[in-house]
């Protein structure tokens, strides 16, 4: 079972097209919970009070912060696996089976991002480059699901690290490793590089599912680490993981989904407007 996890602060025309998207295609078995981490904008709880009943808000009496907020949904979604999704972002059809199923095809999968537009190591069509939002975000998920042969067993890009933007995390590592680190990377940044590599040190793998597709409005690009350039969160992932900048640089430069990604390009281009499903 899974529960997604949405951290709200502010930004309500993006949390509500965030949530329109998860009202009409996420499957109603899910379980959500949507945290508005003190938002000073008053639209934001007006929003959050027309969501479907079976939906969970929780309001922060004070500003915490993304790092504590998404701890505190990891928390409150035990005992399910839990996606955590930023409120800047617009599912697609058929985007939570396919990360199911990916998490699911292998045990020692600790976590699952998918495709995206602004995503660093998981944008397409550009790779590691903040592409523009889509005008239709359906026409990149049906390329995704259906340009490769079903025929075919999938195999899934391992990455040194998953993008925080939209991560679903087995729940079992979170009982093994713990949540994000709050004291080191309590400012934002590098929280979800951490703990990925925390999981990769205790056996465990990261993939990108090519099957899902999740559009991001993102803000200012970090670049293909996911870091503020220069910022106290690389240096402490330097300090802790010497071998992080390395395992990144050589996935860029050897860029194992270029194919790929061609292919799901190719397909997006054959692809008629609002295609459906």
């Amino acid at each position: 079972m899974t529960t997604i996890v949405v951290p709200i602060f502010n930004a309500i025309e993006e949390t509500a097209t965030c949530l329109q998207s998860l009202a009409d295609r996420t499957p109603d078995r899910a379980k959500v919970i949507l945290i508005n981490d003190a938002s000073t904008d008053p639209s934001v709880a007006q929003a959050l009070a027309d969501i479907p009943d079976h939906w969970v808000v929780v309001h922060n009496e004070k500003n915490i912060g993304f790092v504590a907020t998404a701890n505190l949904g990891m928390a409150l979604a035990a005992p399910d696996d839990v996606l955590l999704l930023n409120a800047d972002t617009e599912v697609t059809t058929g985007w939570l089976d396919e990360m199911e199923a990916c998490l699911g095809s292998d045990p020692a999968i600790a976590s699952v991002s998918p495709l995206t537009n602004h995503g660093e190591i998981a944008s397409i069509p550009l790779f590691c480059q903040a592409n523009s939002y889509p005008e239709d975000a359906e026409r990149w998920a049906v390329a995704c699901r259906h340009s490769s042969d079903p025929a075919i067993e999938a195999v899934w890009t391992e990455v040194p690290t998953t993008i925080g933007f939209c991560m679903l995390i087995r729940r079992q590592v979170l009982h093994e490793i713990g949540c994000f680190d709050e004291q080191a990377f309590g400012r934002g940044y590098g929280e979800e590089n951490d703990w990925c590599q925390r999981a990769i040190q205790s056996g465990w793998r990261h993939v990108l599912c090519d099957r899902a597709y999740v559009a991001h409005q993102g803000g200012a690009s970090f670049g293909p680490l996911g870091l503020t350039p220069g910022g106290e969160a690389l240096r402490q992932l330097a300090q802790r993981y010497p071998n992080y900048e390395s395992d990144v640089a050589k996935f860029i430069k050897n860029d194992p989904m270029a194919s790929r990604r061609q292919q799901i390009v190719e397909y997006y281009q054959k692809t008629p407007h609002n295609s459906g499903s």
